[in-house]
């Protein structure tokens, strides 16, 4: 169906036509994928014509405080509330926040705001989000495997002065399997 456009019904031995086409998203790399044999190449061929890479929400702060005030427009009218927009300390901790969820989550998290919120602006507490911890870092519920996995790496090779040995050693990891991960972080 996808490489003609033709298909039968099951049951039915008429051939029909349709023109569509395909829109698909994932947040897994397709060819890593296929690369572990969980994704069926022929099936990424057919699929791949245009490719269009979006990045992360944490990666385009920038797009946050435009997208919080679409979703509180829409969740304001939806939920019949007056509401004029965020306080600087809730936009604060919007712009602060990792967003391991992306829109979707900065979405919910503006619809929570919508239906908490006790006066015009939204406050920081109206958002649910968790806090940022002590140093500014995002917690670790909040961060992504490899995130975590980078700053553990970064961690051990400082303990051990860069010594990539011994940081292998303490990880669990082979001396190349610690190299391919300093190499896909660049570090």
């Amino acid at each position: 169906m996808i490489e003609t456009g033709e298909f039968e019904r099951v049951g039915s031995s008429r051939t029909r036509r349709a023109d569509v086409r395909l829109i698909s998203a994932t947040n897994a790399d397709p060819r890593a994928e296929v690369a572990a044999g969980r994704f069926r190449e022929d099936l990424l061929f057919r699929l791949n014509t245009v490719e269009i890479h979006v990045p992360a929400l944490r990666e385009r702060r920038e797009e946050v405080p435009v997208l919080a005030a679409y979703f509180l427009r829409q969740h304001s009218q939806r939920y019949r509330k007056h509401l004029s927009g965020f306080a600087p300390a809730a936009m604060q901790a919007l712009l602060a926040h990792s967003w391991p969820g992306n829109v979707r989550e900065l979405e919910h998290a503006v619809e929570r705001a919508a239906l908490m919120a006790s006066g015009e602006l939204v406050m920081p507490d109206d958002l649910g989000l968790r806090a940022a911890a002590p140093d500014g870092t995002a917690s670790i519920e909040d961060m992504s495997l490899e995130q975590v996995e980078s700053i553990l790496i970064r961690k051990a090779l400082a303990r051990y002065g860069g010594n990539v040995s011994q940081a292998a050693q303490t990880l669990g990891l082979s001396r190349s399997a610690l190299y391919r991960r300093l190499q896909r972080y660049g570090l």
